[in-house]
């Protein structure tokens, strides 16, 4: 038996020209806003993305986000970090909690043979990103400017060098940037 791989713990996330992903109250109003010009059909390589994910990890607030769009949108297991209990509705199967540390979480998951780990919300891509685990970023920029807001990045200890891997630039406006930790 070898070492278990570590699984890739990948970001895969919107953000307003000025950085944010939310606005203060966590609206996504202006995402949706947004949505409303993309092409039919057109999901900037989410599914293709998703296609490669075997867990989704996200904070509570995510999670409490994502609970008000309607049907849960996840067939994936989802994990929701909090360090309070939270409240799962009996019929989400494939969600669970927990309270482990970025690093513990990841070993854990890594050591089942997790190969590729979705991280989502702004608090636990900070987490993620302050501990070291991030290693790839793709970043859809929209073109708002909304001033204010919740931001994808928090002040680092260090510099977070990255490289960049690809740019892409949709008619509508949107332009994703992909890179890679160093």
């Amino acid at each position: 038996m070898g070492t278990p791989m570590t699984a890739k713990a990948s970001v895969f996330i919107a953000t307003s020209l000025d950085g944010f992903i939310a606005r203060p109250n966590g609206d996504l109003d202006w995402l949706d806003q947004a949505n409303t010009t993309v092409t039919e059909g057109e999901d900037c390589g989410y599914t293709a993305f998703m296609d490669t994910v075997d867990i989704l990890i996200m904070g509570r607030n995510t999670y409490e986000k994502v609970l008000t769009f309607g049907p849960w949108p996840y067939e994936k297991p989802v994990i929701v970090l909090s360090r309070n209990p939270i409240d799962i509705p009996t019929e989400l199967t494939t969600v669970t909690h927990s309270s482990k540390t970025p690093q513990a979480l990841h070993t854990r998951l890594s050591a089942e043979g997790a190969k590729r780990l979705y991280i989502d919300g702004g608090i636990t891509i900070q987490r993620f990103l302050a501990s070291g685990l991030i290693t790839d970023l793709t970043i859809t920029l929209i073109p708002v400017i909304l001033g204010e807001g919740i931001p994808l990045f928090s002040p680092q200890q260090q510099d977070i060098s990255l490289t960049h891997t690809e740019t892409i630039s949709y008619p509508f406006g949107f332009v994703q940037l992909k890179y890679k930790t160093l």
